[in-house]
């Protein structure tokens, strides 16, 4: 009995051809974005001084918009700036809807299963605020306690690990309304946000005050798709030069610094993850 071999089709060929090869070879976002020559960042939508919308020309400003026009920039592309909730950050660039997310993106376990994260650019606080009539004193008193935060932040994650209740809104400025309404006793964010709010309660409503130990240390980076090393090489390789130019802190001045509301130094540098001693949030 004989057999004969048909030659089988160019497209079956190319279809078997590509069917063996990994799926890192058959999608590279570095050389995507490259072809379109634009960076899309996702943004906060409106949680300043990160990024919010300029109230008389509308388009979005704030650190992290000045940071992605930075980054396109050394990069030879155009930043497409995206507003994003706090809670889509992670699922919008994990879906490739945009390339980098920069958002105040702290690094935790859970994320570090979804999305891969830049060397981090700082290392920020989760502090709490409560009234300032309020006896407590560390993070223990309020064990237990309704402390406020952003749904589906760190903030949110560093209540839970404090023992304490969270009660969670859209933004920071609902927030802020609970402690003032009573609905909590107290509200966590960042170092900034919180050192603004205290501020703003000297002046009206019930005076808060900031417990000095922090409830979280978390590094802050950019989130990138998993997979992609020529992507996290880039944007690494990207981050340490504009460190090293003095962009970073040019960009921190403007927005945080001495100058702001916030009276912020940053004292950070772009170093690797592993260097830095902290214990991840969940």
């Amino acid at each position: 009995m004989s057999f004969r071999i048909r030659a089988a089709k160019p497209a079956a060929i190319t279809a078997l051809a590509l069917s063996t090869l990994p799926l890192a070879a058959l999608a590279d976002q570095w050389q995507d974005i490259q072809q379109r020559k634009e960076l899309r960042c996702g943004t906060f939508a409106d949680v300043p001084p990160f990024a919010a919308p300029d109230p008389k020309t509308r388009e979005m400003v704030g650190f992290d918009v000045d940071l992605c026009n930075a980054l396109a920039k050394r990069l030879g592309l155009t930043a497409k700036i995206t507003p994003l909730s706090v809670e889509a950050r992670v699922p919008e660039v994990k879906m490739g809807r945009v390339d980098i997310t920069v958002a105040n993106l702290a690094y935790t376990l859970g994320r570090a299963e979804q999305i891969q994260f830049s060397d981090p650019y700082y290392l920020a606080k989760e502090m709490l605020a409560v009234k300032a009539s309020d006896p407590g004193k560390s993070k223990a008193d309020y064990k237990g306690k309704r402390l406020a935060s952003t749904k589906g932040s760190t903030s949110e994650l560093s209540i839970k690990m404090n023992g304490s209740e969270p009660v969670t809104f859209q933004d920071t400025g609902s927030a802020y309304m609970a402690v003032q309404q009573n609905k909590a006793l107290g509200m966590v964010a960042n170092t900034m946000t919180i050192t603004k709010l205290v501020n703003q309660s000297k002046t009206g409503g019930v005076e808060l005050k900031m417990i000095p130990e922090p409830m979280a240390l978390q590094p802050i980076g950019i989130g990138m798709k998993k997979d992609e090393p020529a992507l996290l090489a880039k944007i690494n390789a990207t981050l340490l030069e504009l460190d090293k130019a003095g962009e970073i802190n040019q960009i921190w001045a403007k927005w945080l610094g001495p100058n702001t509301e916030f009276k912020m130094v940053r004292e950070d540098k772009v170093v690797p993850l592993s260097e830095l001693k902290f214990t991840p949030l969940p």
